[in-house]
């Protein structure tokens, strides 16, 4: 398995960074016949891209169809309240089960048979989830529209708008399409479309360049720019959205799996296999044993089956989550996971990114937000990242380069915001500047400057090497989603990747016909699934790296401008290999 764990040196990004022009002059002769011309569209948009906005050298095109169209008082206002309403059904634990002693998974004869059963219409596969979050809902969604009976086993006691918007890119948008025609056209509609602006890096300070070498750059200077429309048209696929959480787990509960699928309170503590072909057994914390033809760990980052499944040490699962976002905790809960995620790790191999993260959702218009819908103001070890999240909402995060496990200090009469106070420092637009002395670009101080502190949540980024040897399976157990490819946030991708792990091994499952076919399935699943998810993960703890380490290369002439070209030529092959139809 490739080594993925240790920080790239410069030397190192250079030469990943040759590799992909070698690449790139090798492809190009064919490049009429991989990457037609545009389709004609109603508007042909062309873009400045990687050059600073006020150098003047040119422009590189980009072709897209303008979908934007500014948000009314009346969107505003529906895109609000839906998340508002979401979040009270969540609350209310809505459409969660509530248990009568007759559920199906309580059956151990119907699926302990000996020399296995043959899957009918009328026996159909019985699937057990662990985990209820969007990878587990969206598994669940795909095997329910295949006939299958599906029961979710989800720990915490309600469902909560855990982190805010998600962005639901097009090769997700494309497989849940392909699961359910009614979710995908209600996700559409909630969703606030983000591929029709701009998005891009930019410097976030004033910077110069090693001994005054060639012209400097001033804080909120474009980097790099990029176009996510134009990938996903060329595919055939539609523009990715952005929906809040509890509006995605909603939908998915109401229209993709029957009422009563999600059974709550309910953490798997171990299983045991039955034997070829005849099931698991499932034993919950509280001692309830369920049964069923397949076990599936959706369970996050620190997975409770992936623990057993690879044989890892009773320390490596836990409930601390993996996303950027961070989670719906209180302040009390927020710190014992940053301590417990850090003992986890160890056990789990799992690696800390080395960032810890701050994140809110801030209902803001920002001044920007008819022009650019995602966009990276980068620093010294550190860098702000902001994106659309609809309804004149900015969803942003704060990524600093520090040890795992701290926490800020409790609000006190005396400093009521020390979160909000330690960010506004550290991206200080005004004299004398952050700690290293340099002034920010206002726009961070501006979202940060919206944000109540009670908003702002912290959590430490953990992900982890590809699982390539170890691989997603074992006998009749399988994992998927961050229990099988944590990854860093950079790509938007670890949500959409776990949809299409929800799709694709839905379909495996419908190709069997007897359960002591189960076990080749889902080995097949999985040889299918790790060459993307491993790519992806790579490139987004590659990127996750490489925008640390922006400053300094930026400074070194010819260097500097030749990583710039070699990063704003590669994003369009990026983005066709993430908006595929096919996966």
């Amino acid at each position: 398995p490739l080594d993925v764990s240790s920080k790239l040196s410069v030397s190192e990004i250079m030469g990943c960074q040759f590799f992909v022009l070698v690449t790139l002059l090798c492809v190009w002769p064919a490049k009429p016949f991989l990457f037609p011309t545009p389709p004609s569209t109603k508007f042909q948009t062309f873009i400045d891209v990687g050059q600073r906005s006020r150098a003047g050298r040119g422009s590189f095109p980009l072709w897209s169809t303008v979908v934007r169209s500014p948000e009314s008082v009346e969107r505003v206002k529906e895109v609000r309240e839906r998340c508002a309403a979401a979040s009270a059904e969540a609350s209310k634990a809505s459409r969660c089960s509530t248990d009568t002693g007759a559920e199906w998974w309580r059956d151990r004869a119907a699926v302990d048979v000996p020399g296995g059963r043959d899957i009918t219409a009328s026996d159909p596969l019985r699937v057990i989830i662990s985990g209820g979050g969007v990878a587990g809902l969206v598994a669940a969604s795909a095997m329910n529209a295949l006939g299958m009976k599906v029961a979710i086993f989800e720990q915490a006691s309600q469902y909560a708008p855990y982190g805010g918007p998600i962005q639901i890119q097009s090769n997700a948008l494309r497989a849940i399409e392909r699961i359910n025609k009614k979710c995908y056209e209600e996700l559409v509609a909630a969703g606030t479309v983000t591929a029709d602006r701009v998005s891009g890096l930019k410097i976030g300070y004033k910077k110069g360049v090693f001994m005054g070498l060639g012209p400097g750059y001033n804080k909120g200077d474009w980097l790099v720019r990029f176009d996510t429309l134009q990938p996903a048209l060329e595919a055939g696929l539609t523009p990715t959205v952005v929906v809040d959480r509890p509006v995605i787990q909603q939908i998915l509960l109401k229209h993709g799996i029957p009422e009563g699928t999600v059974r709550i309170k309910s953490r798997i503590s171990r299983y045991e296999e039955l034997g070829e072909g005849r099931g698991v057994k499932v034993v919950l914390e509280d001692g309830t044993e369920a049964f069923a033809d397949v076990l599936v760990g959706a369970d996050g980052i620190w997975s409770s089956v992936r623990r057993q499944l690879h044989g890892l040490g009773a320390g490596a699962d836990g409930a601390a989550a993996s996303g950027a976002a961070g989670g719906a905790l209180n302040e009390a809960e927020s710190r014992k996971m940053a301590k417990e995620s850090v003992l986890m790790s160890g056990s789990a191999n799992r690696r800390y990114s080395g960032f810890t993260c701050y994140a809110a959702l801030c209902e803001h218009k920002a001044s920007n937000i008819e022009e650019v819908s995602y966009q990276i103001l980068l620093g010294k070890d550190k860098y702000f990242v902001s994106t659309d999240g609809g309804g004149e909402r900015q969803q942003w995060f704060a990524l600093i380069r520090e040890d795992a496990g701290g926490v800020d200090p409790e609000p006190t009469d005396v400093e009521q915001e020390p979160k909000l106070k330690r960010l506004l420092n550290e991206f200080n637009n005004a004299e004398p500047g952050d700690a290293n002395g340099d002034v920010w670009d206002d726009f961070a101080h501006e979202l940060l400057k919206a944000t109540p502190e009670e908003n702002i949540k912290r959590r430490d980024l953990y992900d982890g090497a590809p699982l390539i040897s170890q691989g997603w399976s074992r006998g009749q157990v399988c994992i998927c989603g961050d229990a099988a490819h944590p990854m860093m946030p950079n790509l938007g991708q670890g949500g959409c990747q776990a949809t299409e792990d929800g799709y694709r091994l839905s379909k495996e499952l419908e190709g069997v016909k007897n359960t002591k076919d189960i076990e080749g399935a889902l080995q097949t699943y999985f040889s299918k699934r790790i060459p993307r998810t491993t790519a992806i993960q790579i490139a987004a703890q590659l990127g996750s790296d490489l925008l640390v380490d922006f400053d300094k290369m930026m400074t070194i002439p010819l260097v500097g401008p030749f990583f710039l070209f070699m990063t704003q030529v590669s994003m369009p092959f990026i983005l066709r290999f993430l908006y595929t139809p096919e996966f």
